[in-house]
């Protein structure tokens, strides 16, 4: 008995243990950036003051440049080593991987900085700007290459910021240190590294290409002022038009081998130059707020980290720590419907996203994706609460373009005012040029509104903008469609109007029958709307108009459109080619069709609705 009081004695011990050494976390939110940290207060004002700075610095140099990015930044601060690896990406947690002191994680979604406070070096806040620098680099990342990318980074990582005057692209003694001491890469090496290239990541190999990168990004810059050139201007330009990198270097910077003969020169000189700017970054922290954390909350924030850097097993195990201690914690019940919607389980990530909308959540992204989820998996009777989470995302975030382009595409999808359909497809461009995708749901919505020429304009603006084959494909067959409905509805309108011409005519020839009252046409599509789930059969289309017929056990229906544009189509449980094409895709699918009767029994009853079943 004695003993088992002693195991208790001790089990009690050492529970209070833990509980006393429980980090303490906390959250300081600057003006554009959130901090949050198990480090001190002092700490964390001292990083989101330095991130303030450095965004000043930005907007002074590239005026131009939309330097706030529409998904807020969170900057992750870690105490040490230990606590870094904890949450890195397990890439380099392997042995003679690259030790980080901080890793910048974007997605379309979020914008992740993880930081070490104890990062060593004549510059503790240089992995700061580091980590800022490809933030801003990162509208760029599809065509920039690495070691530009990284170039620019380390580049600026050595501002000195002082009290009235800021130092840009002070040179690296540990960068030209480890050049001096081995030989450079050949230039065609540096410029074909990618993210799979042991360059990139081996120490021993990784440490040369990050060292010549800036050396390279150093030179250029330097003797493009000097000399009054932009040679830098030029490369990223070629590179957006898609010119391979090498070729792309060779035509902005010449000669390869002179190049190279020349930063070899380079980084053997003995003085380097540096631009000063006269430029007042003062801060003022008083506007800074602090509060503290739960360790749930700050479980959440970590899991959710680890769910972005593929990390999935680390972040489950966390997550399932968060609800247990806290079941209505929202961001958590975020982070598990986003796991589950990365891992294809749709109506697992619908759950998780609409427990977190119950939960009042004041997430955009929660919002967002539980609408994004309602919406794939067809289910009708959720209309009112989709429309209002994605207009709740967009008065959370009015500068999240996903959300703009959603609520178009659904209220399109629904026909319900189109106009302000085209409005929210147009917003989203504004927001995001370079997405291909907004631009061909805009087109869809112009179709809907009968705006054929003004799809097809859509259209060829979006083919100046596709850059992947996918992209160019897609933007092709919807530009082919959007054609033949153009032409379609032209042929449709000129025969109406020569109707109507005909009747005008026949009209003056009457005698004197202007007096007598004229029934007017009503729609002989009344009653009520009717479904039926079968499989599609003899699917003939003469654009716009659409004959199929639907064969359900014994029964067969015969159904028409008049404009299979205004059909809406939806998917159950699956998510279908993005370019689906009614009239070669639909012949023998499964599906439930929504339609209407006529009181004319010689008409066929007229499509509203197809819903495509697995």
């Amino acid at each position: 008995m004695k003993r088992m009081v002693l195991v208790l004695i001790l089990f009690y011990t050492a529970l209070c243990l833990a509980r006393d050494k429980a980090e303490n976390w906390i959250e300081v939110r600057s003006q554009h950036f959130s901090v949050v940290t198990n480090g001190t207060e002092k700490q964390g004002r001292r990083v989101a003051d330095q991130f303030e700075r450095m965004r000043s610095i930005f907007h002074v140099r590239f005026p131009k440049m939309q330097i706030d990015p529409p998904i807020p930044i969170v900057v992750l601060a870690v105490k040490d080593e230990k606590d870094f690896r904890t949450l890195e990406p397990e890439a380099y947690l392997a042995k003679g991987q690259l030790k980080l002191a901080g890793y910048f994680l974007q997605a379309p979604d979020k914008n992740y900085v993880l930081l070490r406070l104890d990062a060593e070096g004549d510059h503790p806040y240089a992995t700061v700007y580091h980590e800022y620098t490809h933030l801003l680099m990162s509208r760029a990342a599809e065509w920039l290459p690495l070691w530009l990318n990284e170039g620019l980074a380390q580049f600026y990582q050595n501002t000195e910021i002082r009290e009235k005057e800021v130092s840009v692209g002070e040179p690296s003694a540990e960068n030209l240190a480890l050049l001096r001491q081995n030989r450079l890469l050949p230039l065609a090496t540096l410029f074909a590294v990618d993210q799979q290239s042991p360059y990139y990541h081996e120490e021993s190999k990784g440490s040369i290409f990050y060292a010549e990168s800036w050396a390279l990004t150093h030179y250029l810059h330097i003797t493009d002022f000097q000399d009054k050139t932009e040679r830098i201007n030029e490369y990223a330009s070629l590179l957006a038009q898609k010119v391979d990198p090498v070729q792309a270097a060779t035509r902005a910077f010449g000669d390869l081998r002179q190049l190279e003969k020349a930063l070899d020169h380079y980084v053997a000189q003995a003085n380097f130059y540096a631009f000063k700017m006269k430029v007042a970054t003062e801060v003022d922290d008083s506007t800074f707020t602090v509060k503290t954390l739960t360790v749930p909350q700050a479980d959440a924030l970590r899991a959710d980290l680890l769910a972005y850097n593929q990390r999935t097993a680390d972040s489950h195990a966390l997550l399932d720590r968060v609800l247990q201690e806290d079941p209505k914690n929202v961001s958590a019940h975020e982070t598990m419907g986003y796991l589950a919607f990365r891992e294809r389980h749709l109506e697992e990530a619908k759950e998780w996203y609409g427990e977190a909308v119950q939960l009042d959540s004041q997430s955009y992204l929660a919002h967002y994706y539980f609408a994004a989820m309602s919406m794939n998996s067809g289910d009708g009777s959720e209309e009112a609460q989709v429309e209002n989470s994605l207009r709740q995302a967009i008065k959370l975030n009015p500068s999240f373009a996903p959300a703009f382009d959603l609520l178009g595409v659904f209220l399109g999808m629904h026909h319900k005012d189109p106009d302000e359909a085209h409005l929210m497809g147009v917003t989203a461009i504004t927001l995001e040029p370079a997405n291909v995708r907004y631009r061909i749901n805009v087109a869809n919505v112009l179709m809907i509104m009968k705006q054929g020429q003004r799809a097809v304009d859509v259209l060829h603006a979006a083919a100046k903008v596709a850059k992947t084959p996918e992209e160019i494909q897609q933007v092709n067959n919807m530009l082919m469609r959007a054609e033949e409905f153009n032409a379609a509805q032209e042929e449709f309108d000129a025969r109406q109007q020569s109707m109507a011409e005909s009747k005008d005519s026949e009209s003056d020839d009457d005698d004197d029958d202007n007096d007598v009252p004229k029934q007017a046409h009503a729609d002989t599509f009344v009653g009520p709307h009717h479904f039926l789930t079968g499989v599609l059969k003899n699917v003939q289309c003469k654009n716009p108009q659409m004959d199929l017929q639907v064969l359900a056990n014994s029964k067969s229906l015969t159904l028409h459109s008049e404009n299979y544009y205004k059909v809406r189509f939806s998917a159950l449980n699956f998510t279908p080619h993005a370019d689906l094409n009614p009239c070669k895709d639909l012949e023998g699918r499964p599906a439930k069709v929504e339609y209407v009767e006529s009181t004319d029994q010689s008409m066929s009853a007229r499509i509203l609705a197809i819903e495509l079943h697995k």
